[in-house]
């Protein structure tokens, strides 16, 4: 049991003081620092004795003080009752810091102000991680857009140069067919099955690198296109206020276009939906299948491309997961947002 003669508020005091993870203390009705913690001299590099009686200003960096910061800062906790900001500050040493600050205006019981009290986080590993996770998430889109791009040429180059030269020798060898004796007949027309079956491979790779039909018929369409292709049971249902921007909607067909390819090499579904919506100012995708389902799904060890899908959302500036429902099958659902004003 603790002493008799310890108050509440001795308690109190001895916890603010022995804090180390924020840096909390009070300031007088004109900024000068009256207490200070532990926390505040990890945080800060200053002892007590160096830093008691010196305003808070102290902080802050120059470009702040001359701009009248501090001061404003208190104009609004005062005005307010508390204020919250993150920005640069400094430490004893010269260095900065990224900070999240506090400050509370504290009244007495006849409305009078006795002070300000401030805390203060080390948020600079925080804001270095989100800095680096926007640096990589700025690379992927860079990336995906490259990739998109030479997806486009090769499937232009495909298309205008190899399959039109190809159908170029159908029409040719039909031709000839017509004209040659019956005992060479055969040959040739068996030539012209490979060539046509050729050129039919060519334009499903084409599809599949780069499907023609976004820019010319819609998502919808080829979303449905591509079901088809890989002979699967379902539908597309398009609830969309409007059609998706070319980015957005090559980032939907790629992300579904993945989904649809675990479903049918995985799931074991007879049936499969994709069910696209507007929600919150952006585009909600969701592919649903009645197969197995994943019980033992990992989101970070990458089952069924997750990564792939996740990291295409999220260069977007969405999200993406995977699910599985109750009465079985698997739930792939993205939302991206709709950047177009």
């Amino acid at each position: 049991m603790q002493p008799d003669s310890w108050r509440e508020s001795d308690l109190f005091r001895l916890l603010v003081l022995g804090v180390r993870d924020y840096g909390i203390f009070m300031l007088d009705p004109g900024g000068h620092i009256v207490s200070w913690n532990q926390g505040a001299e990890r945080i800060k590099g200053y002892t007590a004795e160096e830093i008691i009686g010196r305003h808070f200003s102290t902080f802050y960096p120059q470009e702040d003080v001359r701009a009248g910061k501090p001061a404003w800062e208190l104009r609004v906790a005062k005005a307010e009752g508390a204020l919250e900001d993150e920005g640069w500050r400094v430490r004893k040493d010269g260095t900065r810091f990224w900070a999240n600050v506090i400050i509370t205006a504290l009244y007495d019981d006849t409305g009078e102000l006795r002070g300000f009290g401030k805390v203060t986080r080390d948020m600079t590993e925080r804001r270095r991680a989100e800095q680096q996770l926007t640096d990589r998430r700025r690379l992927l889109a860079h990336l995906v857009e490259a990739q998109e791009r030479e997806r486009q040429r090769i499937a232009w180059d495909v298309h205008d140069d190899t399959i039109q030269a190809m159908v170029a020798v159908d029409m040719r060898l039909q031709l000839l067919t017509r004209k040659l004796p019956e005992e060479h007949r055969e040959s040739v027309e068996q030539l012209d099955d490979a060539v046509r079956t050729a050129i039919s491979r060519l334009r499903n790779l084409v599809f599949r690198v780069r499907p023609p039909g976004i820019e010319r018929q819609g998502l919808r369409d080829s979303l449905a296109a591509y079901l088809a292709d890989t002979a699967m049971v379902g539908q597309v249902d398009n609830n969309l206020e409007r059609e998706p921007g070319d980015d957005a909607a090559i980032t939907i067909f790629r992300i579904c276009q993945e989904a649809l390819t675990n479903v049918r090499k995985h799931a074991k579904a007879s049936s499969v939906a994709v069910q696209m919506s507007t929600v919150d100012r952006g585009f909600l995708v969701r592919v649903v299948d009645d197969g197995v389902g994943l019980p033992d799904l990992d989101p970070n060890a990458g089952h069924f491309g997750l990564i792939e899908m996740r990291e295409r959302a999220e260069a977007s500036g969405g999200w993406c997961t995977v699910s599985t429902q109750d009465s079985g099958g698997t739930v792939v659902e993205f939302w991206l947002p709709d950047v177009r004003p």
